[in-house]
């Protein structure tokens, strides 16, 4: 191969635009490795220089520019993922765990107030509440039990301000878990709700009673609450 070849063939043309073979590709870079100074002659450096201002103008990156990466594929970003994947698998499992914790409370709390016996109730004692319309209060408006024998309390909530006529209360043993819930309790003459309790059904510790209004279509709609403690018998 020499220059009168290169020139007769188009041999330039035919390798810069891929369509000369293999071989002669070969032939040509070694003929222009030993003979660099054919690249100017050629104007190779000009159509080089051309080719990139072409690219640059279209904004394509130059050929030997590396292609981005998807931000999936780069490391800083999977890292990340791992990490707040791993933090939210963490998450959901403490949040399970203590949702089962909890869910066990409540069933050892019903299974025991369920079993626990009673002790017959020796007196009745009348107790007059006035639930609070302002929110819940972990402090007892009326303590019952704690004496040397049972006691059937008798609960009468003034629900005279509560435009409604049925209610469910809802028993919950502070910082524990649900006791009972008493359904489509009507108010009577006096407008009072009445509960009678063995003060030893429901164990020692303080009670809070949700009271919800039931609207005409039997949806429950929150009233007024009222925090009862109860004393173990001595």
């Amino acid at each position: 191969m020499d220059r009168d070849f290169i020139a007769r063939n188009q041999v330039v043309e035919r390798y810069l635009s891929g369509r000369l073979p293999i071989k002669g590709a070969t032939d040509f870079e070694r003929f222009c490795r030993d003979n660099p100074e054919l690249l100017d002659e050629l104007g190779i450096p000009e159509r080089v220089n051309a080719a990139l201002r072409l690219l640059d103008a279209s904004g394509k990156p130059e050929p030997w520019a590396e292609v981005p990466k998807p931000f999936w594929q780069k490391l800083q970003i999977v890292l990340g993922l791992l990490g707040a994947t791993l933090a939210l698998a963490i998450a959901l499992a403490l949040t399970a765990n203590s949702s089962a914790e909890k869910t066990r409370q409540i069933a050892n709390l019903q299974q025991e107030a369920t079993e626990r016996p009673l002790d017959p109730a020796t007196s009745t004692r009348d107790i007059h509440l006035l639930p609070s319309r302002d929110g819940a209060s972990n402090t007892p408006a009326i303590i019952i039990g704690g004496g040397s024998e049972a006691q059937l309390a008798d609960l009468r909530i003034d629900e005279s301000r509560s435009p409604y006529r049925l209610f469910r209360i809802t028993i919950d043993r502070i910082n524990q878990g649900r006791v009972a819930i008493i359904d489509h309790l009507a108010k009577d003459s006096d407008s009072n709700l009445r509960i009678a309790l063995n003060s030893t059904a429901l164990g020692p510790g303080d009670y809070q009673l949700t009271i919800e209004g039931l609207s005409w279509q039997g949806q429950p709609q929150p009233d007024s609450w009222v925090t009862i403690g109860v004393r173990a018998t001595q």
